[in-house]
């Protein structure tokens, strides 16, 4: 039986982990297997960088920290092996499209499933959600496909001006000698 010190410190870990579940906007589990240091190194940095919260916990603390978080016992089927998990508080795409992304360059590291607003979701939904273009993304299209109409205008309006400055002087040339 463990220590009352080390029951503390895992019920500490648990209350931090399901507190930051709560409020997230989403989360991965993977599989973490076989990542070299390298590739661990760049994937860590890459988390870092989109402000992705990554750690790699015990599956039962891994496991009680879904269940106080609201999430039950459906995330158990997916807590065996070694697990890593990915938590997003305002990004919900970012752990999705990260993870997927290292998926496919480490053969063994895997997507097991997720959360997304409070709901467990499997692999497959996971990775259609990485396919999501990001938000940074959707509203550069948006501001594009806003901004050629205006363009086009722009250059009808610049084209009538341009023949109608070629047109005025032959226009004046015609006019001056009927009024000498």
């Amino acid at each position: 039986m463990p220590s009352q010190k080390i029951l503390e410190q895992k019920q500490e870990v648990v209350k931090e982990l399901a507190e930051k579940i709560r409020n997230a906007a989403s989360g991965v589990l993977v599989k973490y297997e076989g990542i070299t240091v390298e590739d661990d190194t760049k994937l860590r940095a890459a988390l870092r960088a989109a402000g992705v919260e990554y750690s790699v916990m015990k599956n039962t603390l891994t496991g009680r920290a879904c269940k106080e978080a609201g999430l039950g016992d459906a995330m158990d089927q997916y807590l065996n092996g070694m697990t890593a998990i990915a938590i997003s508080e305002k990004d919900a795409v970012a752990p999705a499209k990260i993870m997927k992304e290292y998926s496919e360059k480490v053969e063994s590291f895997e997507i097991k499933a997720g959360f997304v607003d409070g709901a467990v979701v499997d692999a497959s939904v996971i990775m259609t959600l990485a396919s999501i273009p990001s938000k940074e993304q959707l509203i550069a299209k948006m501001l594009g496909s806003l901004q050629a109409p205006l363009q086009n205008f722009a250059f009808a309006i610049k084209a009538i001006a341009d023949k109608k400055g070629e047109a005025a002087p032959e226009e004046a040339a015609t006019e001056a000698p009927a009024e000498a």
